[in-house]
Formats: C-alpha cells, sequence, structure tokens
C-alpha cells in the first residue's frame, strides 16, 4: 500500500498515532467521493474567491455593488461555524489560531486603539470579522482528509474560477472588461473577469498559476498545466504590470529560499525592508521623480506617491495609537480635514505597512511585522528542513513570498472580502503546521 498523510493536507506532532483497524476505517473513508471536511473547505474556496454575486450588475460608472454587509455577515459566520464544528475531533484543532498569543495580542491592540477612535463601534464589529476569516483561512488546513483531498478541492475551485472569469470577459464584457466609461477610463480593455479591479485579478491570477504549479505536482499534472496556461494568458491580458514581473521574482526567490539557506532572511525580510523604502523615498523626492520620467517610468507609481504622502502625514500626527481598525479612509473625520491634496479621495493606502500605521501606530505595525514576515521565515526554513510534502511546503512559501512583496503596492492585510488576504493567510497559516508536522503512514 502506498504510503500517504492522514488529517489533513499536513499532520500534527502531537496527533494520536492512527491505530491498525483506524488506518482501515480511513481508507475506507478514502474511499468516499466527498467528506463533509471537503464539502465546507469548498464552499469556503468560493465564497472568498468567487463570493455571493461574481456577476453583479454593471452601473456604468465603475462601481460594482457589494452584497448586503447583512448577507455577509450572516454567510462568514455559517461557514465559521461550520468549519469549527466539523473540526471539534480533529487531533489539529490545538492549533487553531496559532500563535493564539500573538494574534490575540494583535487583535486587543486594534481593540484598545480603536476605543479611542471616533467610531469604536464600526471598528469593533471589523475586527470580529476580520477574527472569523483568520479562523476561516486557519481551518482550510484542517478539513480535508489528506493532501490529496486538499489537492482535489482547490482544483475544482481553481478551474471554476478561471472559467467563471473567462465567461465574464468573454459573455458578459461589462463586467469582465474595464470601459471607456468607467471613473478609470485608462484602464479600458483590461480584463478583470469576476474581480472589482484589474490590479485583484492580476494578484489573483498570480496565486492561480502557484496553485496550477503545485497541482501538477499533487495527482493533477495536466489539469495543473493548464491553470498556469490560462492564469498567465489572463494574467497578461489584464495588464497587471507589477504583478506580471512578481511572478518569474517570485519564483525566483522561492528557488533561492530552498537551495542558499543564508541568503533566506536577505530575500525575503531584506527585500521587502529595502523595497517600501525605496519605493516611497523615489516617490518623494522630485529629484528622482524627474529622473525616474525622463526614463519613462511612472514616477508616481500610478498616483500612489500622493496617496503615500497624505498618509505619512496623517501617520506623523498619530505614530502610536493611529485612527482605529479600518476607519480612516471615507470617513467623515478625514473629509473634514484641510488639503490641497486630492488622495483623502482614496480607498485606503495602497501600501499594507502603512495601513497598519494608520490602523494602530507602530506598535501594530512590530506585531504585524512579527506575525507576517519574521514567523513564516524561521517557519518556512523548518519546514523546508522536515522533507514533509515538500511540493505543499513549497506552495506556501511562493504564495507567502509573492504576498508580502504585493503588500508594498497594495493594501492587502486584513482585507478581509475578497481572495487575496483569505490566500496569504493560508500561506501563512500552512508554514506554521508545516514547521510541526511530521507524516504518518497507511499501511493495509
Amino acid at each position: 500500500m502506498v504510503s500517504r498523510s492522514t488529517t489533513g493536507p499536513i499532520t500534527l506532532k502531537d496527533a494520536a498515532t492512527i491505530s491498525q483497524a483506524g488506518a482501515l476505517s480511513a481508507l475506507r473513508t478514502e474511499r468516499a467521493t466527498w467528506s463533509f471536511g471537503s464539502v465546507t473547505l469548498l464552499l469556503l474556496f468560493c465564497y472568498f474567491w468567487i463570493g455571493l454575486t461574481p456577476f453583479a450588475h454593471w452601473d456604468g460608472k465603475g462601481n460594482l455593488p457589494s452584497t448586503g454587509n447583512l448577507l455577509n455577515q450572516i454567510v462568514v459566520i455559517t461557514l465559521f461555524t461550520v468549519a469549527i464544528a466539523s473540526l471539534w475531533r480533529n487531533p489539529g484543532r490545538s492549533v487553531l489560531f496559532s500563535p493564539r498569543s500573538l494574534l490575540g495580542l494583535i487583535l486587543l491592540w486594534f481593540c484598545f486603539v480603536s476605543l479611542f477612535s471616533f467610531d469604536p463601534a464600526t471598528a469593533f464589529r471589523r475586527i470580529v470579522y476580520a477574527l472569523l476569516v483568520c479562523g476561516c483561512a486557519n481551518a482550510v488546513l484542517l478539513l480535508p482528509r489528506d493532501s490529496r483531498d486538499f489537492a482535489r478541492v482547490f482544483a475544482i475551485g481553481t478551474m471554476a474560477v478561471l472559467l467563471l472569469s473567462y465567461f465574464a470577459v468573454l459573455a458578459v464584457p461589462a463586467v469582465g472588461v474595464h470601459g471607456v466609461n468607467e471613473a478609470e477610463a485608462a484602464l479600458a480593455g483590461d480584463w478583470r473577469g469576476i474581480f472589482g479591479h484589474k490590479n485583484a485579478a492580476a494578484a489573483g491570477m498570480v496565486y492561480l498559476v502557484l496553485f496550477g504549479l503545485y497541482l501538477r505536482k499533487a495527482s493533477y499534472p495536466r489539469l495543473g498545466s493548464l491553470i498556469v496556461i490560462l492564469a498567465a494568458i489572463f494574467l497578461v491580458r489584464a495588464g497587471g504590470k507589477t504583478a506580471t514581473a512578481m511572478l518569474p521574482t517570485v519564483l525566483i526567490l522561492g528557488w533561492l529560499f530552498e537551495h542558499c539557506r543564508p541568503l533566506r532572511g536577505p530575500l525575503t525580510i531584506g527585500l521587502v525592508i529595502a523595497m517600501n523604502v525605496i519605493l516611497i523615498g523615489l516617490s518623494s523626492s522630485p529629484a528622482t521623480s524627474s529622473m525616474l520620467a525622463s526614463l519613462g517610468i511612472d514616477a508616481t507609481f500610478t498616483g500612489r506617491s500622493s496617496i503615500w504622502a497624505f498618509a505619512l502625514a496623517r501617520i506623523s500626527e498619530a505614530p502610536i495609537m493611529g485612527y482605529g481598525f479600518q476607519l480612516l479612509w471615507g470617513s467623515e473625520y478625514l473629509r473634514d480635514l484641510t488639503t490641497e491634496s486630492w488622495a483623502y479621495l482614496a480607498a485606503h493606502s495602497h501600501n499594507s505597512f502603512l495601513e497598519t500605521l494608520l490602523n494602530g501606530g507602530f506598535p501594530a505595525l512590530i506585531l504585524m511585522i512579527v506575525w507576517l514576515l519574521i514567523l513564516p521565515l524561521r517557519d518556512a526554513g523548518e519546514a523546508l528542513s522536515t522533507q514533509n510534502d515538500p511540493a505543499l511546503t513549497r506552495l506556501f512559501l511562493r504564495i507567502w513570498i509573492f504576498s508580502i512583496l504585493l503588500a508594498g503596492l497594495e493594501n492587502l492585510f486584513f482585507v478581509n472580502n475578497g481572495p487575496l488576504w483569505f490566500t496569504m493567510l493560508i500561506a501563512v497559516f500552512g508554514l506554521r503546521l508545516q514547521a510541526g508536522a511530521s507524516l504518518q503512514s497507511r499501511q493495509g
């Protein structure tokens, strides 16, 4: 009998050893087409990647109406409850929300600073929602029976996203393609599929390429290759130059991370720090901006420079406490400010680290760096040394590297709607679980 992993794509060290009778029972269960956990996993994937209204009516002004907050809240609470309940007898439930102390401290700090904000009630609701999303992403890794089950669900979910996105482009172009009548008319012709914006579509397609590369090694070589091709074509047609350039960079960095241990820190944490300092520094220097413009490079980084300057000014006014969890942008408080910049109209700061400073000041930024950069760096190294399902570890590593690089140009952390933050969380939790995992064999 071929040896395989058992409870989920990873198996915990402290999980009880399966007895011979239990192994035979598990083999019988494996023959079932779908388990309850697999169905729940697919529902979670579809909710965060596809949403409740993938073909929402287009109003012709560049605004896709979102599903009502109440319905979204009901769905997330239901999915969270079902996922956690289905893990009640799973030995892996002990690692939900791990590292608990750090994650709890992050959420408590956001609660504390939001208590003194101009809208505590809204901030608290969003913090609770963020906790539910974290739980859903963590449960994704424990719901499937084994790594093959995990790969099968992700293969189906990934193909569903691609087929719906191509359908939107070909059959419903008012939804699937940016038009000339939108607020950002310069994006006309860029594909976005079922995503709200071409930047989100481009980032999403990078994730799908990484899923496809993983599936090629996980029992689905042909389907994985097809996913890679379809996602790569969509990525190019989305016009996301940054995401397109990041994809080969991520693959190279992932390879170097695996094979050059001394370079792991500089290649990841060092690169993220340098990238943010250089980008924000270049955009704020008139001399450098003029030089870049003379070379044909957009020194504003598609208007981000003004938003970053505006965000930095706000951070300087509240460096310790920030303005409360996800409260500043679009608020009455911001509209009442006297400013000569249009940047106050932005939806967010287009930089996850600046956004964290706005949400909770420097204490929040330090905690988030520990959680999302330092610990995954350590966990990835330990996971690679275990040789426990290298293909799965490689998937999580690549997703994590891409996410932390993307965070320098987009608002990613705790953006609970859509697939980007959800997928990054899967990688962060996954690296932690892989680092402390040991394969168990089924004998029979």
